[in-house]
């Protein structure tokens, strides 16, 4: 069933955004700050304590350092009443991938930097897993919250290289296990899969990529509202939800009016 535009439907809710200033993440962001939530991203780049669009407050963060993690977390409880939404966006691993000249971003398992191992664990899953315990303190305690973990396909088909698969796999394990122990508190949690997001990066490819069915960055983040505004979001508690799906059940479309088709296991 068709349920209503999240638009404005998140007044009085806060929202954490992990590495919220560029890409997925800083769309994700606007989208919730403009369904009326107010809403802290968190980023190494992240302006500390400054407005960075209506509704939006930086605080600088390295999610690799605990200190860093848990001073963000203590600087949001002092200027907001609860945490109701956290979105895990945040990752590593994406960045040098040429190294002496060479593109390693698809190199077999053998042939890749093993620093790319460790900066998606490091810098992705732990600190997903981090976040997840500061936030889920506060939701358990009021008895409502959603947390969201930024997931990809990779986690079910080899995509690009195995550290990327492995690690958004435990992504989706860590979703359904945190799942498991938040339902009866209340709590809701799910991975979300973006489709093409037409980030920053992507559209310097641009020329070469087909982007058709692309999604813009707030797409994700129409999916994220449209769920925290649904009463009834704990039924999808552990699932790993496609945006795009999101969108048709929720009857939403993206900022240009278009509605991108769902992928599916056997598209990507």
């Amino acid at each position: 069933m068709l349920k209503p535009s999240p638009m404005k439907s998140l007044e009085g809710k806060v929202a954490i955004v992990t590495g919220g200033t560029f890409g997925v993440g800083r769309g994700i962001a606007r989208a919730l700050a403009d369904s009326g939530a107010r809403v802290f991203v968190t980023g190494r780049s992240a302006p500390e304590g400054a407005p960075i669009h209506d509704g939006i407050t930086g605080i600088r963060c390295d999610h690799r350092l605990d200190a860093e993690v848990t001073a963000a977390f203590e600087h949001v409880a002092r200027e907001a009443p609860a945490i109701d939404i956290l979105v895990n966006n945040v990752w590593g691993g994406y960045e040098r991938m040429v190294e002496d000249g060479a593109f390693t971003w698809g190199k077999p398992f053998w042939e890749q930097p093993l620093w790319r191992w460790d900066a998606m664990f490091s810098a992705g899953v732990r600190a997903h897993y981090h976040a997840s315990q500061l936030a889920a303190r506060a939701m358990v305690a009021n008895r409502r919250g959603l947390i969201v973990n930024i997931s990809t396909w990779a986690a079910r088909k080899h995509i690009a290289n195995v550290a990327y698969g492995v690690s958004k796999a435990a992504t989706d394990k860590m979703t359904a296990d945190m799942a498991f122990e938040l339902q009866p508190h209340g709590v809701t949690v799910v991975s979300l899969y973006p489709g093409l997001v037409r980030t920053e990066k992507v559209m310097e490819a641009a020329a070469w990529l087909d982007l058709s069915n692309s999604e813009s960055p707030e797409f994700t983040g129409r999916a994220v509202a449209a769920l925290a505004a649904d009463p009834d979001v704990l039924r999808h508690t552990g699932a790993a939800l496609v945006s795009a799906s999101v969108a048709l059940d929720y009857g939403f479309t993206d900022i240009d009016g278009k509605s991108p088709r769902p992928l599916t296991l056997a598209d990507v």
